[in-house]
């Protein structure tokens, strides 16, 4: 049997493994099977905890799809919560991803216990290319930006599919594809196209620090805190500096919460 969490962050959720103690081979057919909305636990992604030697732990994170991708700041947030869950460091922890070090912060904690407030600390960004109207740019996964009007009337699944695998990206995978909508200066809303999901999700926290970066450079905000609104709540996205390209000191913040524990029969596997 697989023991095995079930946690969202603004919708976006999550299957969890501590695999510091679950034997768990993450085969690509078997973290699919596992996200499988139908015949599985269902989720966005999956993530592995396992041992680091220079940090509290290590997070690896698999796509609905099976593959092992970068970051993902949702689940980065989840998983914080997961390891204040089973006692790993304190309040203030530092985490190792595929893309380097990361802290999470739990701000709070509600009374249960089971949802908190985290801010997780982002890696810089250095490079932003301008596509037309549009940004392309890596804040921990790759992300293309573009704004729109009426983003509730756009069809994302279709036209993000289309750009997903553009010939641009090709070399790199392809991209998660973020449409964003002005409120006005300091908010924005995003919906967007997750690769390796292959669909719209209700939220994405690499996407919405990517749309909030190309925000500033599109109009030239002088603000460096943004809310961002997206389908499954809000997040905030805020940097320390910001020169041309460049943005450093950048922190995620947003809610996390357990959904639940539960076992899992390995022949299902």
């Amino acid at each position: 049997m697989l023991t095995f969490s079930k946690y969202q962050g603004a919708g976006n959720d999550f299957v969890l493994v501590d695999a510091r103690h679950e034997s768990f081979e993450p085969l690509r057919e078997r973290v699919a099977a596992l996200c499988d909305r139908h015949r599985g636990i269902g989720a966005d992604g999956l993530m592995m905890l396992e041992d680091d030697a220079q940090s509290l732990f290590r997070m690896r994170y698999f796509n609905a799809d099976g593959g092992e991708a970068t970051m993902c700041g949702n689940g980065g947030r989840c998983i914080a919560l997961f390891a204040h869950h089973l006692g790993i460091g304190g309040l203030h922890k530092v985490f190792r991803g595929m893309d380097g070090l990361h802290t999470a912060d739990l701000l709070s904690v509600d009374e249960a216990g089971t949802g908190a407030t985290v801010a997780l600390g982002m890696i810089d960004v250095s490079r932003v290319d301008r596509l037309g109207n549009s940004y392309f740019l890596n804040t921990g996964s790759p992300h293309y930006v573009e704004f729109v009007q009426e983003l509730d009337r756009l069809d994302v699944k279709t036209r993000g599919a289309q750009l997903r695998h553009d010939q641009r990206f090709a070399a790199g995978g392809g991209t998660n594809v973020n449409f964003v909508e002005w409120v006005s200066d300091g908010h924005i809303r995003v919906r967007t196209f997750e690769r390796g999901v292959e669909d719209e999700t209700l939220a994405c926290g690499t996407g919405a620090t990517a749309a909030v970066l190309a925000a500033v450079l599109d109009r030239g905000s002088r603000l460096s805190q943004f809310r961002v609104d997206v389908p499954g709540g809000t997040l905030g996205v805020r940097f320390a500096a910001h020169h041309e390209d460049t943005f450093t000191g950048i922190v995620l913040t947003g809610p996390a919460r357990k959904v639940f524990d539960g076992k899992i029969d390995a022949n299902f596997l």
